[in-house]
């Protein structure tokens, strides 16, 4: 238990890059932590950790040998999961997700699966950069778009799909867009988030079709872009559960509801195993069940199209 408790304390070092905040992670002193490290180094013979005053990283030999001790890890955790949460979920679950969707949609979501699990705590970290949930300590995901980690097993929560908008009042002072290519006409404000920022995709006759747009506004963000498409000062394009409220209330305008590109899908993710936690297994159901079927956030988005003015 000893060498356990050693390892535990270097992965949990390793993943948070600070001996302060790894303790923290395991509800112990940094001294504590700091020990077990060192008497882990010192029974190995070998340095795992390069520690300055403002960070800590892995050494080569640190960074194989975490490799494999999460693989131990993994198991005895689900040992005595196994054991311990034969009375229902129980436990820490650490869940990564992208910030807006996570303000936007899952915030609801957590708090009512907080008061269905009572036994199950929850750590959750918002982040638009990509995470890897082993190497970081997670238990599950939230990714939205396409998966390239085919080590995780994925489950689709709900589509979405990008959507043009502007205010009613922009749309009557520059005239509606009746195809993707009328937008070199309009200004565009531009989400720096997009892949591509510049390159809006549409799709048309079952083919893509990128439009070259241009717009004296650019932010890092989705929110910004559709307050400056609120206020009249251009065409936005976001996600649909960003501009869901405003679209829903007609304060801003769908677009080009035809050419709408691919649907792309908001997955839950987590790392393989031989044995699923019953604290993960029961907050994916939960959050599969939650965003089944057509998402609520498109509702309404009929009555804000035939608010459009006359062209």
């Amino acid at each position: 238990m000893d060498r356990f408790d050693e390892i535990n304390a270097f992965a949990a070092v390793a993943d948070a890059r600070s001996f302060t905040q790894g303790a923290r992670r395991l509800g112990v002193s940094s001294a504590q932590v700091s020990k077990l490290v060192a008497r882990l180094e010192n029974r190995l013979g070998a340095r795992l950790l390069n520690r300055t005053t403002r960070d800590v990283s892995l050494t080569d030999t640190g960074r194989a040998y975490l490799e494999r001790a999460r693989d131990l890890l993994a198991e005895f955790d689900a040992l005595e999961s196994s054991v311990r949460e034969q009375d229902g979920p129980r436990g820490l679950l650490r869940i990564s997700a992208p910030v807006v969707f996570g303000a936007k949609q899952l915030d609801p979501a957590l708090l009512d699966f907080a008061q269905a699990y009572p036994e199950v705590a929850l750590e959750v970290a918002y982040s638009d950069r990509f995470v890897n949930l082993v190497d970081e300590g997670f238990d599950v995901g939230v990714r939205i778009g396409r998966l390239t980690d085919s080590s995780l097993i994925a489950r689709k929560l709900s589509p979405v799909s990008l959507v043009a908008c502007a205010s009613p009042a922009y749309l009557q002072r520059h005239g509606i867009p009746q195809s993707p290519a009328d937008l070199a006409d309009h200004e565009a404000i531009i989400d720096l988030n997009a892949q591509d920022p510049f390159v809006w995709n549409f799709g048309e006759g079952g083919e893509c079709r990128e439009v070259r747009v241009h717009g004296r506004l650019r932010f890092t963000g989705g929110e910004a872009c559709l307050a400056a498409a609120e206020r009249g000062l251009g065409v936005a394009r976001t996600p649909d559960f960003i501009a869901a409220d405003r679209l829903r209330s007609g304060r801003l305008t769908p677009l080009l509801c035809g050419y709408e590109p691919e649907v792309s899908n908001v997955h839950a993710v987590y790392p393989a195993g031989k044995h699923l936690a019953p604290k993960v297994r029961a907050f994916v159901d939960f959050l599969v069940d939650r965003f089944s079927g057509e998402p609520a956030r498109r509702k309404g988005w009929a009555e804000a199209a035939s608010r459009l003015p006359a062209a």
